[in-house]
């Protein structure tokens, strides 16, 4: 389930199923990203230039900035793949995922793959790894 917030010059997206809790939104612009509080994103707490910019550096994509409708034929490119220490796959975007019933994840962004056999949102990552303690 997407959430959208607007300040009526930018929309934010929020993709809860994608969000890989790194936290960088709220460290890096608190003032309109704060998990603590509901609504945790508060859309006066920013320009919209700086909001943007937070938002571009959302590594897993959970966050976007609303834009027209990007054609389905869009090109996908390959890229390697990277292991984080101590945390998940790292798969650059754009990029196809392919689920075990055939069906197809596309992401804009870096996809993020579960190593520690914890998540709940497997194959993807939900930031289990750190209550776990993974290490590797």
């Amino acid at each position: 389930m997407k959430k959208k917030y607007t300040n009526g010059d930018v929309t934010v997206v929020w993709s809860p199923d994608l969000c890989i809790h790194s936290e960088k939104c709220a460290r890096g612009l608190g003032s309109v990203f704060n998990p603590d509080v509901r609504p945790w994103v508060n859309m006066d707490g920013g320009t919209s230039a700086e909001i943007s910019a937070q938002v571009a550096k959302c590594p897993s994509g959970a966050l976007s900035i609303l834009e027209e409708e990007k054609s389905e034929d869009s090109p996908v490119h390959s890229a390697p793949v990277q292991v984080l220490a101590d945390g998940p796959l790292r798969i650059p975007g754009p990029c196809v995922i392919t689920l075990i019933d055939g069906t197809e994840e596309k992401r804009e962004k870096d996809a993020f793959l579960c190593r520690c056999g914890h998540s709940a949102k497997k194959p993807f990552c939900d930031g289990s790894h750190k209550r776990e303690g993974f290490t590797g």
